[in-house]
Formats: C-alpha cells, sequence, structure tokens
C-alpha cells in the first residue's frame, strides 16, 4: 500500500468512526429522553385510593350522626393559562382541610383540566399533593377530551384537528392518573356504593357526539350489573358529568346520549342519587339544581368557573360545590360557597329514605 493510498485508508476510517460515534451519541440521547418521558409519566399517577371505613360507620349511631359524608367537586378546568381556576382549586382544597364535618371521601366530576393535556395533569398533581386529603374519585368529562384541539405550538387550533392526537391518548392519561384500567369504575365507600360513569369517545373517534356523553354497551352492561348488586334500598350513589335530557328522550351534544337507556337501569331502584356537573350554574342564579325523578337528580355547580344564567363568568369570585350526608334515614345535599368558607342557603336538600 503507497502512502497516498494508507492515508486515504485512514481518513475514511477516522470518518466511520466519527459517523460510528456521532450515531451512539443520538442513541444515547434518545435513550435519556426516553427515560425522562417515563419519568415524567410515571409522576402524572395519584395513590390509588382505599376503601375508607371510618369510626362513625362501624360504630352504632344515633339518627343525629352522618354514616357517611363526601365532597363533590365538578368542573375544576384547572388550566396554567387561567390562574384563577388554580386560585379557586386551592381555596377548596383549603377549606376541606379545615372542614368543621367529616369528609370520607372527595369525588371529581369530570373537567378535571381546561385542555385534557399533560399540562393541566401536572398543575392539578401539584395541587392534590399539596394536601392531605381523603381518598379521591373521578370520572370524564368533554374537556377532558380537549388536548386534540391543541396544536403542536400550544395554540388552541381547530383547523388542524387533530394535531396528531387521539381521543384513545386522553383516556389513557386520565386513566393512568387515577390509577384505573377502565375510566367508568365504583367505590365502596364505609359500605356504600359509588359509581362512577365517563364518557368513553371524543369527536376525534366519534364526531356525532359533539360535547355529550357517549357510553358503550359494556358500560351501561356494568352499570345495570353494578346496581344489580344494589337491591336492599341502601343509598347508591352515581357520578356523571353531563346532565340528562327531558325525560323520554336520548340527548345529544352537553347532554347524557343514551339516556333512555341510564334511566331504565336506574328505575327499579330506591334511594339512588345522580350528580352530574357541565352546567356551571350558580346555586344562586334560580337555576333548578334537583329534579325528582325515580331517582334524586342534583345538578352541581363549578370549582373553576361558576356561570350565570347567559353561561357568563360573571362572578369571577365565586367557587362552589356539593356537600353530601347520609344518615339512617335521610340523604342531605349542600352547597358550599369555597371563596368564603360559607353554606348557600338556596342549595340546601334532605332528602327522606324510603
Amino acid at each position: 500500500m503507497s502512502r497516498r493510498a494508507f492515508i486515504r485508508w485512514l481518513l475514511g476510517l477516522l470518518v466511520l468512526i466519527a459517523a460510528a460515534f456521532t450515531g451512539l451519541m443520538k442513541v444515547l440521547q434518545r435513550s435519556v429522553e426516553t427515560q425522562s418521558e417515563a419519568k415524567a409519566g410515571e409522576e402524572l399517577v395519584l395513590p390509588k385510593p382505599e376503601t375508607t371505613t371510618t369510626a362513625a360507620a362501624a360504630g352504632a349511631q344515633d339518627e343525629h350522626s352522618p354514616l357517611f359524608s363526601f365532597m363533590i367537586l365538578s368542573d375544576l378546568h384547572i388550566s396554567v393559562y387561567d390562574p384563577n381556576t388554580i386560585k379557586h382549586m386551592k381555596q377548596a382544597l383549603d377549606d376541606i382541610k379545615q372542614f368543621e364535618s367529616p369528609i370520607e371521601a372527595i369525588m371529581l366530576t369530570g373537567d378535571l383540566t381546561d385542555f385534557g393535556g399533560t399540562d393541566g395533569y401536572k398543575e392539578l398533581q401539584k395541587l392534590l399533593s399539596a394536601y392531605k386529603l381523603p381518598p379521591l374519585y373521578a370520572n370524564m368529562g368533554n374537556h377532558d377530551y380537549y388536548d386534540i384541539w391543541v396544536d403542536k405550538k400550544g395554540a388552541f387550533n381547530k383547523e388542524t384537528a387533530p394535531n396528531g392526537k387521539t381521543d384513545w391518548q386522553a383516556r389513557e392519561r386520565f386513566q393512568k392518573f387515577f390509577g384505573l384500567e377502565k375510566p367508568y369504575h365504583s367505590a365502596d365507600i364505609n359500605g356504600f356504593p359509588v359509581l362512577l360513569l365517563s364518557q368513553e369517545a371524543y369527536v376525534q373517534e366519534k364526531p356525532e357526539v359533539g360535547e355529550g356523553a357517549w357510553y358503550s354497551d359494556d358500560q351501561l352492561n356494568w352499570f345495570k350489573d353494578q346496581m344489580s348488586k344494589h337491591k336492599d334500598g341502601k343509598p347508591t350513589f352515581v357520578m356523571v358529568h353531563q346532565p340528562l335530557p327531558p325525560i323520554g328522550s336520548d340527548g345529544g351534544s352537553h347532554q347524557l346520549i343514551r339516556a333512555k337507556q341510564f334511566r331504565e337501569i336506574l328505575k327499579p331502584y330506591k334511594n339512588v342519587f345522580v350528580f352530574c356537573g357541565h352546567r356551571h350554574q350558580d346555586f344562586q342564579n334560580g337555576t333548578e339544581h334537583y329534579v325528582k325523578e325515580t331517582f334524586h337528580f342534583f345538578h352541581n355547580s363549578s370549582v373553576g368557573r361558576v356561570l350565570n344564567r347567559s353561561f357568563q363568568n360573571e362572578a369571577k369570585e365565586k367557587s362552589q360545590g356539593l356537600y353530601v350526608q347520609v344518615y339512617k334515614d335521610r340523604v342531605t345535599v349542600r352547597g358550599r360557597e369555597f371563596s368564603n368558607r360559607s353554606w348557600l342557603k338556596e342549595a340546601d336538600w334532605n332528602i327522606k329514605l324510603t
């Protein structure tokens, strides 16, 4: 081999070594990024709540003592782009932390974040982990699917939707956060059943649902099976997000879609309490918040944004929720204003058990 040929061979070898080294560095960098992403994903998980039994339920109680109490927080809409939603959630959690009455559980009935993305869940996790709270249970609302509207620049962009994202990813994000196998699930708290139903698709998978709650056959069969276990008349609590349409009709956008079947499943049972969110209506604006059907149907207000009858966030300082207490002979449902830690006389119901 001549000297010139040797030099060419040596230079070629150096180029190959450099290329191999560059490739190795890229592989290592991607590995680090993947591990970081996995770690970030792992961090967006809340501890799975355990079945709760308190002294109130375990021991003999008189008619003046509640057997079970819980708070319902609807429509949090946590968003890093709206500090007011974060402020209101802190007010609610501060109130719960210092509450003068027992709270065995907290129900979060959908629209947990404004856009259903990782940033919203990170902020929600930060809020919840700052407090020692009773077990949390949640279902999904339509806004928990909104990540499909957000483009790569973080802007709300309907023209480019679904922006490379899917409804499936939104469900997975929610389920992972709360440690669930499916978006619908049940809880047993102090011996009382709580069933949390979630919409299972949004407009990326089913454009026809709009902002409505679509439940699959599997979920409705599960719901029917769960209800069949509670024929003893003990109060049963059902959490949904979107409200029901008028009796005798199925719903559409902004409503529970398969409403006829939902009502038919509940018809044989007494002492069933159904709670929804979605409307954000102020407990003090004259809107109907309790409807008596074959079950007791309550519309919650909102933690993040309380709206007037024109669906405007006029009273930006307000933040509201429901407090439920179960006694041997009755259930009380009371509206709470978290901003000033007060009860709302316009939202105060005492339901006798039958």
